[in-house]
């Protein structure tokens, strides 16, 4: 069974797994299982979508199962936002958003606001930060919008301070060159200026940015660039298809550079397609493990992974593993709610602000505390850097190159990125 398709399959099982549509919670799921980001949208769906269903598969929440209506939007926000609108009209109004792309969740923004429905995304903008849209940047409100991870600008910030240690380290000479790299396109561009900034604060000589599509594509003239100009750092904004290219591009024209990757830009997937191009690439993680790692909550994790492979026999990369996390943080503020005046939209967002380094029961050991409070939205500003290392032939499945060591992600450092006032909603 292929990944797609375990994901319309345990989108099934959620709806037949609800008793009716009217004593059920509705819950709006939007996944990209065939748009250009679906290289990890998939998987990060799917681990939402078994997460859903191993809770239904245990009474629900307090007794009342959710009722998840999982759509592909091919992450096109126009059809995100008609089917939200679907969603947030009529007697079966969803009580929460499971979503995902940067370009729907800012245009969403507003509705979830005004409709007063939490907005739990794959997206990571650091404009989503701001609840009250007091912020210095001028962010929009975002009251009901959360998400499990270090926003996209505190992570690439947190990488250029461990750049920046790293090149004194490297006994580099002068100003280190910076470039941003990616997509003419919200999701790449939401850390773009932060992340300008702050390298020009650390002491970088920060160079035009360079412009390379969502899609693989051929990219040797953008790696060109980056060889000609002497660049030293490299943030690669994309997800990993497009990141992919990149990096086997540079490897052939011998362009020596240290690649940063977004949250979504490198996994052990990614690593196995790139194979030796993608040693040495640094990435932020946000799980506290991967998925052969040794942890309380990985028996709780494997058990939510037979929802979709009753066997246990697949590998489940890091971004399934923040599905799941992200999906459990849903589900306990519901818990919450539901023992608080019932599982509304406004109870929801309340309960999210009980807990402070609010790890979810279970999952000890994987997903990494977080606090949310009602006027700051940065659920975590600890960044888990590590690096991608790659040793040796990629073309075994990626299961066994990871227990032979092929295939490893170490960790490097975590860096606490200062939760400064300035920073938020930017």
């Amino acid at each position: 069974m292929s990944i797609k398709t375990a994901l319309f399959a345990t989108s099934a099982l959620l709806l037949a797994t609800s008793a009716t549509a009217y004593a059920d919670i509705p819950v709006g799921h939007l996944a990209d299982q065939s748009g250009a980001t679906s290289d990890v949208g998939v998987p990060y769906a799917q681990g939402v979508a078994d997460a859903l269903a191993y809770i239904n598969s245990k009474g629900g929440i307090n007794g009342t199962k959710l009722a998840v209506d999982t759509v592909d939007y091919g992450y096109q926000a126009p059809r995100a936002i008609s089917q939200y609108k679907k969603w947030s009209s009529g007697s079966d109004k969803i009580a929460a958003l499971q979503g995902w792309g940067t370009a729907d969740t800012e245009a969403l923004t507003g509705f979830v606001g005004k409709d007063e429905i939490p907005a739990y995304s794959g997206s990571y903008s650091g404009h989503l930060t701001d609840p009250t849209g007091k912020g210095p940047h001028g962010s929009k409100p975002a009251p009901y919008n959360f998400f499990y991870g270090p926003s996209y600008s505190d992570a690439l910030r947190g990488m250029l301070m461990w750049a920046a240690e790293d090149w004194k380290k490297q006994g580099g000479q002068g100003k280190p060159k910076y470039v941003h790299m990616g997509a003419n396109h919200p999701y790449p561009n939401a850390p773009k200026d932060a992340g300008e900034q702050l390298a020009k604060e650390l002491g970088f000589e920060v160079l035009p940015a360079v412009q390379f599509a969502l899609t693989p594509g051929d990219y040797t003239a953008q790696c060109l660039t980056l060889k000609q100009s002497g660049v030293n750092y490299a943030y690669l904004g994309n997800t990993a298809g497009s990141n992919i290219s990149v990096l086997k591009a540079c490897q052939t024209v011998g362009a020596k550079v240290q690649f940063m990757g977004n949250v979504w830009g490198m996994d052990e997937n990614a690593a196995k397609a790139a194979g030796a191009a993608a040693d040495g690439v640094v990435f932020p993680m946000r799980t506290a493990v991967t998925w052969n790692g040794d942890a309380p909550g990985m028996k709780t994790l494997k058990d939510i992974s037979k929802m979709s492979d009753a066997a246990g026999t697949a590998y489940r990369p890091v971004h399934y593993m923040a599905g799941v996390c992200t999906a459990f943080i849903m589900k306990e503020a519901m818990d919450w709610a539901s023992k608080n005046g019932g599982v509304t939209g406004p109870n929801i967002r309340k309960a999210m602000y009980q807990k402070k380094d609010w790890v979810p029961a279970g999952l000890e050991g994987v997903c990494v505390p977080s606090t949310w409070t009602e006027n700051d939205h940065r659920g975590m500003t600890a960044v888990n850097i590590y690096r991608a290392k790659v040793g040796g032939d990629t073309g075994a499945g990626v299961d066994e190159l990871v227990k032979a060591g092929t295939i490893k992600l170490e960790k490097l450092t975590t860096v606490d990125v200062p939760r400064k006032p300035e920073w938020l909603g930017w």
